[in-house]
């Protein structure tokens, strides 16, 4: 499950870098700009909530011993 998680982790990451360079800064709301903007911020929603997941398996561990 963990090696699960951080390859999902490190594809939301890859996502993210991509998107950050298909973004053209000048008009960054145009064409192509705007869906890798909107591509950021689904990859970076997504990254925040396996960072959650693995905490709170981190916690449920925990609580278990």
């Amino acid at each position: 499950m963990k090696l699960f998680l951080r390859i999902l982790m490190i594809l939301a990451v890859g996502m993210m870098i991509f998107n950050l360079t298909v973004i053209d800064w000048d008009s960054p709301t145009e064409g192509d700009s705007l869906v890798a903007i909107i591509g950021v911020f689904a990859s970076a929603s997504a990254l925040l909530l396996l960072i959650i997941l693995t905490l709170s398996l981190k916690i449920k561990s925990k609580l278990k011993d």
